[in-house]
């Protein structure tokens, strides 16, 4: 006999049906035994004479029975098929859930960290957790569908790349047939996706998963998530469009609350003389009370910031005491041109950066890039680089930039924030299938850890004390 899945069952009454799931609670009432069985698709009762008493809580079984209408005063409300039961002919124990180390019964608030990674594959069980990381899918689609329907192309990018300098740390993985020398993990697909703009893709998305070695908070991990996306022969306005309609569509395909979708546009001068920041929260108390999600976008930021020397990332980054404020990709306001190629007024020149903000979160980020050798260059040359350390780290961009590179722009949105603020959570790792702890441990298996000497022989290192 064919499975029948749980919401399957309202239209099978008087049948016989076969489930799959897990025991979700049991209820022994001396020779009757009440199971409500759980399967991606919502809860059912079975009703059991003298079978089932020995079933535990999240064992696994097979039930057979026949689905049955409750009577009036037995209807359960709560469940959506609280009209009917199935009534068990025989069943079987597929796999005995023991004692559990967490309960799955709850929010999983209450339970540590550490505890609920260590058994990530039973906190996600938990009825709040499966519909998170199944509103992340629902959400991921309806910005697929978005950018389909405007004819971009979904592209991956390698993930052994080459370490430049894009704003943090790398994570880097050793070369075992060039020993001594090392690929670095990605921490966005910038320079990939801007060379897809040369290849004459002009369209270009991908669901990319990004690395940055930096100190991990409520908001932001060593792994993240984010949608890039890139676009040839385009102003700000045309990015800022294909991405407003994109996020509506996906937020719209939630039935989540949003408070316009048509999103305002702040210079960061104007939200910092407005708000005191450019990461502000546009809702009303009882827009925040309903979940409502309000979107703005923050432009005209200044390229070039002083160095925070308490920061280790920019303190590297530079060695002329000025960094980026965003990426060192972007190009200067037209009217800022003249300043940015000579190094002049280097802390008044603007950028074509704009910012996507969600309920006082930075949850997007892009600008018009750089695509003639000598913006970028300047842009290196400001942070006191030399000619070879330039060509050395961003050399194959100017190649790139010599055979016939449109003029381009893109944006990249954090999905993981953009899922949190959705689903009313207030940490990413909420919204992750297997986040790490916030001291970067992996969930469920224990890394990071030890390798074994014959792989690190092989890779020529060796560990110093």
């Amino acid at each position: 006999m064919k499975r029948t899945l749980v919401n399957e069952t309202l239209l099978k009454i008087g049948e016989e049906v076969k489930l799959y799931g897990w025991v979700d609670t049991k209820r022994d009432h001396g020779k009757i035994t009440f199971v409500d069985l759980r399967d991606f698709t919502g809860k059912i009762q079975c009703v059991g004479q003298d079978k089932m008493s020995e079933l535990t809580t999240e064992s696994v079984v097979e039930v057979m029975g026949i689905v049955r209408k409750r009577p009036q005063n037995l209807i359960n409300p709560n469940i959506d098929t609280g009209t009917i039961e199935v009534e068990v002919g025989s069943y079987k124990l597929l796999n005995k859930c023991g004692e559990l180390p967490i309960p799955v019964d709850s929010t999983g608030y209450e339970i540590k960290e550490e505890l609920r990674f260590k058994y990530r594959y039973l906190d996600l069980r938990r009825e709040r957790m499966q519909k998170i990381i199944r509103l992340r899918s629902k959400f991921i689609e309806g910005i697929r569908k978005s950018l389909f329907k405007k004819d971009f192309v979904e592209v991956e990018t390698p993930i052994l790349t080459k370490s430049t300098r894009e704003g943090a740390r790398d994570f880097i993985v050793p070369s075992r047939h060039f020993p001594g020398k090392f690929y670095a993990l990605p921490q966005s697909p910038q320079q990939y996706k801007q060379l897809l703009m040369t290849a004459g893709f002009e369209r270009y998305f991908q669901i990319a998963k990004c690395v940055r070695d930096e100190d991990t908070r409520s908001d932001r991990g060593y792994e993240f998530t984010q949608l890039d996306l890139e676009m040839s022969f385009v102003s700000e306005e045309d990015v800022m469009h294909v991405v407003e309609e994109a996020v509506v569509s996906a937020v719209e395909s939630l039935s989540a609350k949003i408070k316009s979708k048509k999103f305002q546009v702040f210079s960061y001068k104007e939200a910092l003389e407005k708000y005191g920041s450019e990461k502000f929260d546009l809702r009303t108390d009882k827009e925040k009370e309903d979940g409502v999600l309000a979107f703005v976008w923050v432009n005209r930021f200044p390229f070039f910031k002083k160095v925070d020397v308490k920061d280790a990332a920019e303190v590297e980054d530079s060695k002329s005491g000025y960094t980026f404020t965003h990426n060192p990709f972007s190009r200067p306001i037209d009217e800022h041109l003249p300043w940015h190629l000579k190094g002049e007024h280097i802390e008044e020149i603007l950028t074509t950066q704009y910012d996507l903000v969600c309920n006082g979160y930075e949850v997007g980020g892009g600008s018009l890039r750089a695509y003639t050798e000598d913006v970028l260059r300047s842009t290196y040359k400001i942070m006191g680089y030399s000619e070879g350390e330039i060509l050395g780290s961003v050399g194959h961009m100017f190649e790139a930039f010599k055979l016939g590179t449109p003029p381009h722009g893109g944006i990249a949105l954090g999905l993981d924030r953009l899922v949190m603020l959705a689903s009313n959570e207030e940490s990413l790792k909420e919204t992750i299938a297997f986040p790490m702890t916030g001291n970067g441990k992996t969930s469920v298996m224990d890394a990071p850890s030890d390798v074994d000497p014959k792989l690190l022989s092989e890779l020529g290192l060796s560990i110093s004390s």
